[in-house]
C-alpha cells in the first residue's frame, strides 16, 4: 500500500471556502533535521552511554506542522531557507516529494548549513540539543506579496514580520505561535500583535509567562480579551479555548493513551486545529479534533514521522467501534462527529510515513 499517494483524501474540501489558487495554510519557519531518540531509560549522565529503544530521523522544525497539515487534506504552502548539504537535499526531498507541501515559496542557500536538532524522549517528555545558523533570508524576502491563503501561522514577535502584517491586510486567517523564550523576559508587549491574529495557541507555561498570571484559566480569559480565539494547551491535561466571535468556552481532556515520544505534539495538535477552524466546526469538535490527532502522535516516534493522516483517523475510529467496555462508548459519543467524514476513507488515503536517512525505518 501506498502511504503517500500523490492525490490526497481531503473530506474536508467541500466546505472550505476557495483560495483561489492559492493555499489552504501557508508556514513559515526553520526546517531542522531531526534526530529522534525515544525510550531512554534516563537523561544521558556526564560521561556515560545509554542506549534507546528506538530512533527515527526526520524533517523538523516548522516541517513538522507542514506536514501534519498537508497529510490532513490542507494545501500547505512552505517558505523556508534549505541548505545545500546532504540534510537540505533530504529535506526538500521528503517535503516536497513525498508529503506534497508546496515549496515554490522556498530557497536552497548555497554555503549554508541545515540546523540540527537531536530530541531526547525521556519521562514523557522530551529535550533538545540543537545547532545551527540563522537563516542568510527572512520569510518576508522569501514570500514577498503574499499569495493568496486561507489560513497562515505567524511568529508572535516584539515585531510583526511584514509578510504578515500584508497577509492580514489581504484578509487571511493569522494564527499566532510563539517559541520559548530564553531571556524570561516574556514581554507583554508582544501582546499588543495580537491584533492582527484570528487566533492565539500558546501551552499553558507559555501563555502564564506572558500574561502573568499563575493559573491557565485567568491566562486563556486574559487572552481571550485580545484575540478572538485563544487557545492554552495543557499537554496530559487537554485544552481550553474561548472563541469570542461565536461565545463558545470549551475545555476537551487529552485522550487516555500512553504517550511514546512527544516530540512535535503540540505543532500536530495546531495543524489539526487549524483545519477544524477552516471547516466551521464547533470550538468542542476543533479541540477534540486537535487532541485526537496530538494523541495519536504521541503513540509513535515523534516529529513529523508521527503526524496521523485520515487514514490513521479511520483506522482508530475503527478500533474504538471494535471496543466493547463503557469507556469506549463515551470516546464514541464525543468524536460522533467524525463518523460521516471518516466513513469513506479509501484504503490508500494517507496514513503515517517511516521517513528515515536510513534505508529502512529504525523505529
Amino acid at each position: 500500500m501506498d502511504a503517500n499517494p500523490t492525490r490526497r483524501f481531503d473530506p474536508l474540501s467541500a466546505v472550505r471556502s476557495s483560495a483561489a489558487d492559492g493555499f489552504d495554510l501557508l508556514l513559515t519557519g526553520t526546517v531542522f533535521q531531526d534526530i529522534i531518540f525515544t525510550g531512554l531509560p534516563h537523561a544521558p549522565q556526564p560521561g556515560t552511554e545509554i542506549w534507546s529503544d528506538g530512533m527515527g530521523s526526520c524533517p523538523g522544525g516548522v516541517a513538522n506542522q507542514a506536514i501534519a497539515a498537508a497529510r490532513l487534506g490542507l494545501r500547505t504552502g512552505l517558505a523556508a531557507a534549505f541548505g545545500d548539504d546532504g540534510y537540505g537535499d533530504y529535506n526538500w526531498k521528503i517535503l516536497a516529494g513525498q508529503e506534497h507541501v508546496d515549496l515554490s515559496l522556498s530557497r536552497r542557500v548555497p554555503g549554508w548549513h541545515s540546523p540540527v536538532t537531536v530530541s531526547l524522549s525521556v519521562e514523557k517528555d522530551r529535550s533538545m540539543v540543537t545547532h545551527g545558523h540563522p537563516a542568510p533570508v527572512s520569510a518576508t524576502e522569501l514570500i514577498g506579496c503574499p499569495p493568496p491563503a486561507l489560513a497562515a501561522v505567524a511568529e508572535l514577535g516584539e515585531e510583526l514580520e511584514p509578510w504578515a502584517v500584508d497577509a492580514h491586510k489581504n484578509g487571511v486567517r493569522l494564527f499566532g505561535d510563539v517559541g520559548w523564550d530564553p531571556s524570561g523576559v516574556w514581554s507583554s508587549t508582544r501582546l499588543d500583535n495580537l491584533q492582527y491574529f484570528h487566533a492565539f495557541m500558546p501551552n499553558q507555561h507559555e501563555a502564564m509567562a506572558f500574561t502573568g498570571h499563575d493559573n491557565p484559566w485567568a491566562a486563556l480569559y486574559a487572552l481571550a480579551d485580545r484575540v478572538p480565539v485563544a487557545v492554552v494547551t495543557l499537554g496530559p491535561q487537554g485544552a481550553m479555548a474561548v472563541d469570542s466571535e461565536t461565545g463558545e468556552e470549551e475545555w476537551v481532556p487529552s485522550l487516555p493513551v500512553s504517550a511514546y515520544d512527544p516530540t512535535g505534539a503540540g505543532d500536530c495538535f495546531g495543524a489539526a486545529f487549524i483545519v477544524g477552524c477552516l471547516a466551521g466546526w464547533p470550538l468542542g469538535d476543533r479541540l477534540r479534533f486537535a487532541n485526537l490527532c496530538a494523541a495519536l502522535a504521541v503513540q509513535e516516534v515523534g516529529g513529523s514521522l508521527a503526524a496521523p493522516g485520515w487514514g490513521d483517523i479511520a483506522d482508530w475510529w475503527q478500533r474504538a467501534n471494535a471496543r466493547k467496555e463503557r469507556q469506549a462508548s463515551q470516546w464514541l459519543r464525543r468524536y460522533r462527529f467524525l463518523e460521516e467524514i471518516v466513513r469513506d476513507v479509501p484504503p490508500e488515503a494517507q496514513r503515517r510515513a517511516t521517513a528515515t536517512i536510513a534505508h529502512l525505518s529504525d523505529a
